[in-house]
């Protein structure tokens, strides 16, 4: 099968695609990744709309994005981009068009971009199955193109930009029926609007596939980008964006595992990044994203073209392994905690990555954080560790060890070669690109007991580990590779995000049974410092296995990021939920600020919560709308009863310390 969806999966080289002018900051071609977000003020508030306009061009937004969700929003777009100019912001402004065509044909001639959905622009969703022949599906085409071709004419006459934006939530019943709840159905609904676009000869068009599923959201990309090239049409720009990624950690996490996945690929022209909070925090996200690729072509070490490919970009398929103890095979990817940076370590010091120890009960509790192994270095522990909590020792230490049952040597690629003493079950050999020759490779096959720590110093590093998985997959070697990234001097925001960017595009693609977030880079900290630091490297581990949905340890929240259609205090209320259902490990909740981004955009969640008007929820199981009009200040304890009617309430637990 064709893999041409980029450049190149080993050296980085940004996608070169078409420039379209908005206003007059273009994108695309060699010009800058773009960074937009969107505001969350209703958009009949002049004054306030472009207040907050302001505090997110200060912050870095670069394109703004304001909802037009009738004609009298359009129209006052207007008002919006005059008092702007007023004040001297000239930032392009972009109309977010759901279900109203007429609005958007006004929006249109008043600002330089207008989005639109190919799944509810000319379509109504029922969630319908409706049965189609070629004839009847061609004539549903002829009836989009009478509706849509006056808004490109539009355009086209007022040199105004156009998103095509699919989501995966929001694919139109007739897509659905056709093509199914797919990545291929995601860019059949963006190119039936583009081919309409082009037969107009209008191509100032820029083209997005998001969804709230990593997984999904990334295959979608590539997939666009490979049959845009399929059927000749012309390489227009890509907007990123994770939908409903939620707030604080989980929110960046997950918008980085999407995002920095395709970013890494050399794909995107202008990212957005979806968070459930104020949106002037949304741009330096996206530029910290960003900023990482500038001159990523210059710094990175060259890697050697690929011969080989082979994994399905556009599937998710899991590297296939052997088992070695709970590693590779079915178990879930495993988290290993570097504790070896901290000295004389207590009972007490395992709180920190998840094994909280009672000194009540004399006995130890996992949190749903709970490290799979922790890594000492050259310092053994001294007592008895938790039931299931093994320990990694470097090599020479672990022979001199007297118990060895739940301590594991980890050893270089010499000493492993070299080595005349094993674990009868279960050892770990620390691995680059550099030490995957015939020699090692051959030793591998014939080793069932050995578990592989990949990492690398490149710059690229993604591609690089990319290349090690590749490498050993094709030369038949199915020993479970855990991914090892350690970062320098870089603040914990970018290692948050680089965290997810590097190990999440691997995981998205399959690749990975475990992952290690080094501590090589401290030095001569204070033991809370240390501690405080393995803690948040350990639940990193644990959100951006979360976000490429390889491990569930935690309750999900798919909530959007808000805007001037939304009906409720969005933050606050998904902090309250939060509150209240954090506990739910594995349960997926979706809190909707409006029915636009209401039972198609929460697709995957287990329950819904979605405004519908006033102080009105209506409460969703999956798809199904099971309560209207629910008043707001009962919703929350309504939908806990909604999940204890499923039997998937769990009372929560408070660990005795």
């Amino acid at each position: 099968m064709s893999k041409i969806y980029c450049p190149s999966m080993v050296a980085y080289q940004r996608r070169k695609s078409l420039v379209v002018n908005i206003g007059d900051l273009p994108m695309g071609g060699d010009y800058p990744i773009r960074v937009q977000s969107m505001t969350t003020v209703d958009t009949m508030d002049t004054v306030g709309s472009v207040e907050q306009c302001i505090r997110m061009i200060e912050a870095g937004c670069e394109y703004i994005r304001i909802t037009a969700p009738s004609m009298k929003e359009a129209e006052n777009l207007r008002h919006i981009r005059d008092e702007l100019r007023r004040r001297g912001y000239t930032t392009p402004l972009i109309a977010d068009i759901h279900f109203t065509p007429n609005a958007a044909e006004v929006a249109a001639r008043i600002v330089e971009k207008v989005r639109v959905n190919p799944g509810n622009y000319a379509d109504k969703k029922k969630f319908e199955v409706i049965s189609y022949n070629d004839i009847t599906y061609q004539a549903e085409l002829d009836r989009i193109r009478e509706r849509f071709v006056p808004l490109v004419r539009i355009c086209k006459e007022h040199g105004t930009a156009m998103r095509i934006g699919t989501n995966h939530g929001s694919l139109s019943d007739r897509i659905l029926s056709r093509y199914g709840d797919t990545p291929l159905g995601m860019v059949e609904s963006a190119l039936e609007f583009l081919r309409i676009c082009e037969d107009e000869q209008y191509y100032n068009i820029v083209i997005s596939m998001k969804a709230s599923n990593t997984q999904v959201m990334v295959q979608a990309y590539r997939l666009l980008v490979q049959k845009l090239d399929e059927e000749g049409l012309k390489p227009y720009p890509l907007h990123l964006g994770v939908t409903e990624a939620g707030e604080a950690e989980d929110g960046r996490i997950k918008s980085a595992v999407g995002i920095g996945t395709l970013l890494e690929d050399g794909l995107g022209d202008t990212v957005r990044v979806s968070l459930t909070e104020a949106p002037e925090a949304e741009a330096p996200v996206a530029k910290a994203l960003i900023d990482r690729y500038t001159y990523r072509a210059e710094k990175a070490a060259p890697i050697k073209p690929i011969c080989q490919v082979p994994i399905d970009p556009f599937q998710y398929h899991r590297r296939e392994t052997h088992e070695v103890e709970n590693l590779g095979a079915g178990n879930v990817p495993r988290v290993v905690a570097d504790l070896s940076k901290l000295e004389n370590l207590t009972y007490a010091d395992l709180k920190c990555v998840g094994h909280l120890y009672s000194m009540l009960l004399d006995k130890f509790n996992m949190n749903d954080l709970g490290a799979d192994f922790i890594y000492t270095g050259d310092r053994p522990i001294s007592f008895m560790l938790p039931n299931g909590l093994k320990e990694l020792l470097n090599y020479v230490p672990w022979q001199l060890k007297e118990e060895q049952e739940n301590c594991h040597p980890l050893l270089t690629a010499k000493q492993y070669l070299e080595a005349t003493q094993l674990h009868p079950k279960l050892n770990f050999v620390e691995l680059t690109i550099s030490d995957l020759q015939d020699e090692m490779l051959e030793r591998l096959k014939a080793d069932a007991t050995t578990v592989l720590l990949l990492h690398t110093a490149n710059e690229h590093a993604m591609a690089e580990l990319r290349k090690s998985f590749f490498r050993l997959m094709n030369n038949g070697v199915t020993n479970p590779c855990i991914i090892k990234r350690a970062y320098g001097e870089l603040t914990p925001d970018e290692v948050q995000l680089y965290a997810a960017t590097d190990v999440g595009g691997l995981l998205i693609d399959g690749l990975g049974d475990g992952i290690m977030l080094g501590t090589d880079y401290l030095k001569h900290q204070e033991k809370s410092t240390l501690l405080q630091t393995v803690e948040q490297l350990n639940n990193l581990s644990f959100g951006i296995l979360q976000a490429a949905r390889t491990r569930m340890s935690k309750t999900e929240y798919i909530s959007c990021p808000s805007c001037g259609r939304t009906l409720f205090d969005l933050q606050e209320t998904t902090a309250k939920i939060r509150k209240r259902t954090d506990h739910l490990k594995g349960v997926k909740i979706g809190i909707m600020g409006c029915i636009v981004n209401g039972p198609g955009e929460m697709a995957d969640a287990d329950y819904g919560y979605v405004g519908v008007g006033k102080d009105k929820i209506a409460l969703y199981r999956g798809q199904t709308v099971v309560k209207k009009s629910v008043p707001a200040d009962r919703a929350v304890d309504e939908l806990i009863e909604l999940i204890r009617e499923d039997e998937k309430w769990l009372e929560p637990v408070v660990l005795q310390e």
